[in-house]
């Protein structure tokens, strides 16, 4: 896990009264400081949403350069991860 205090900047932030009360709540259950729940909150949402966020302003700026794939190929990825679903979906019954 990342030293939450290398390289750290300051920022002030104005949040709503129920998030405040409901990171307090997590702090406490896990007996940590609220600064600390917030940072987990803020990388995992990086770490999701940004991700996705980022491969689709990439996924655009290649739609933008001429990059496509044909439509042969795009269907044959699509069924290949189908494929992957319904066997982990059949394995886990």
């Amino acid at each position: 896990m990342p030293n939450d205090n290398a390289g750290s900047t300051h920022v002030s932030l104005s949040v709503p009264n129920d998030l405040v009360e409901a990171f307090d709540k997590l702090a406490a259950v896990l007996d940590r400081p609220r600064s600390w729940v917030m940072l987990q909150a803020l990388r995992q949402y990086l770490e999701d949403e940004g991700a996705e966020i980022a491969e689709d302003v990439e996924s655009l700026a290649e739609l933008d350069r001429g990059e496509t794939a044909p439509l042969a190929e795009s269907i044959r990825e699509v069924r290949e991860i189908l494929g992957r679903t319904e066997k982990k979906r059949q394995r886990s019954r």
